[in-house]
């Protein structure tokens, strides 16, 4: 306790960065809450993502992730919807260009629409809020209102700071980074009941 003042001003810090980032950048939304194409190609061996990437961006598709999905011979490719070209056209000129990295197998194509994206979004926020609220309704009747206040408080805190960390590096905020910022949410709440 005699180093409150410290941690205080170093959480704050920390906090107003997070703030400022998520203000000015924002989050790198991906292809879940933006829509976009998302195609799965096997390869009969191992898939080389530097060469796949680097066939992708010379043929213009600059932005498309690409890793691989199960194994070291499978690859998910994901594409930003484009407005001057339909999904199904935007998938074909995609595996037409994998198809020169070598013989693959294509195993989904699957579109992803931008409507999609904006009820994942509204959905995605409206969990953390729910979230929230269900914690600090358990903790005020487990408890005391004031706890529950600074455990809500606390836990605000520790979201604000992940998003700030995943905007400043420009991290893609995909379900699964929301998943773990939800699992944030319940360790915080671990650490501030225990």
């Amino acid at each position: 306790m005699s180093q409150r003042y410290i941690a205080i001003a170093l959480s704050s810090i920390v906090l107003l960065l997070a703030i400022g980032s998520l203000a000015i950048r924002g989050l790198s939304l991906g292809i879940d809450f933006t829509g976009g194409t998302i195609i799965e190609i096997g390869y009969p061996d191992s898939a080389d993502l530097v060469s796949v990437r680097a066939q992708l961006g010379e043929n213009g598709f600059d932005d498309a992730i690409v890793q691989h999905f199960g194994s070291t011979r499978e690859v998910l490719v994901r594409v930003a919807p484009r407005e001057d070209i339909n999904s199904s056209d935007l998938s074909n000129q995609v595996i037409d260009v994998l198809k020169r990295t070598g013989n693959i197998e294509v195993r989904r194509v699957e579109f992803v629409g931008p409507q999609v994206g904006d009820e994942l979004t509204e959905d995605g926020g409206l969990a953390l809020l729910y979230a929230l609220i269900g914690i600090l309704i358990y903790v005020y009747f487990r408890f005391e209102f004031r706890f529950a206040l600074g455990s809500v408080a606390a836990l605000i805190h520790d979201v604000i700071i992940v998003m700030g960390v995943i905007s400043i590096i420009g991290m893609e905020f995909n379900l699964t980074v929301l998943a773990a910022i939800l699992a944030v949410i319940g360790y915080s709440l671990n650490d501030t009941i225990v």
